[in-house]
């Protein structure tokens, strides 16, 4: 017997709206290119200091002897990316309540939730942390214990072989679930509890439920994301510096447009 889907319940004093247009997604592109183009120096820096924090971790990876988990790694900072962005937040938060604008102010950023916002935060890396885990046991399953044969290797590997692709099939699937989950209960999860009095794990619970009634803009959104994140890693991690900054104010927008009459004073 089949049972009816049912949403995430929403907090009774949250109200949210619903039924989005997909359209809007670009909305909030264009809003967050407007905000990095808003003293362009500070975001283009916090840009810079994402970027240089994942090519010291991409260089330990290989300098480890680590490399074969790089691409679940990749995905992972997709996982953790909206914890990262907190201070890009804290710059839109303060271009619409007409305050001052510094990096400094970006990276000691002080939450109205406090200490839950670490929370969210060790949730998020602990969830990455599964997931890299998962794409081992995935390769093992496939490949057994044959060694990574490094990055020149793996696309034959994965792309001429039967058992590439249904580790590819597998792995996709997988990490899609993962990805999914992480999208739906963070998105709108860390910019909350940079702007409210809340905890994490009402904050995580709302934005699910926000992201199930509005599925299409959501989906439209994230698809946004996994272009520009796709772009960024075919430039050798240099676009992150335009393209995290423009997603972090953006998705501080989207946060905005979706809950109506929210504060965004200091």
């Amino acid at each position: 017997m089949n049972l009816p889907a049912v949403a995430p319940p929403l907090p009774p004093s949250v109200s949210w709206n619903r039924h989005v247009a997909p359209s809007v997604a670009f909305d909030w592109l264009k809003a967050g290119w407007r905000d990095l183009t808003i003293i362009p120096s500070v975001s283009l820096s916090y840009g810079m200091l994402v970027f240089a924090v994942s090519v010291v971790l991409v260089g330990g990876l290989f300098a480890f002897g680590w490399d074969y988990i790089l691409f679940p790694a990749f995905a992972g900072f997709m996982v953790v990316g909206p914890v990262l962005a907190i201070g890009l937040y804290e710059k839109s938060r303060r271009i619409a309540a007409h305050e001052r604008v510094s990096l400094l102010q970006m990276i000691l950023v002080r939450p109205k939730s406090g200490g839950q916002l670490l929370f969210a935060g060790l949730l998020l890396c602990s969830l990455m942390l599964v997931w890299i885990r998962a794409a081992v046991i995935i390769y093992a399953l496939f490949f057994g214990m044959n060694p990574f044969p490094g990055l020149d290797g793996v696309a034959a590997m994965l792309f001429t072989t039967p058992v590439g692709w249904a580790m590819l099939i597998a792995g996709t699937a997988v990490g899609g679930i993962f990805a999914a989950f992480s999208f739906a209960i963070s998105v709108f999860a860390i910019p909350m509890l940079l702007n409210e009095r809340v905890d994490a794990l009402t904050a995580m619970g709302t934005s699910m439920g926000m992201v199930w009634a509005n599925l299409p803009v959501m989906l439209t959104w994230a698809g946004i994301a996994l272009a520009l994140f796709l772009i960024n890693v075919m430039t050798g991690l240099l676009g992150m510096i335009v393209v995290f900054p423009v997603l972090g104010h953006g998705t501080w927008h989207a946060y905005v447009a979706m809950k109506p009459g929210v504060e965004v004073t200091g």
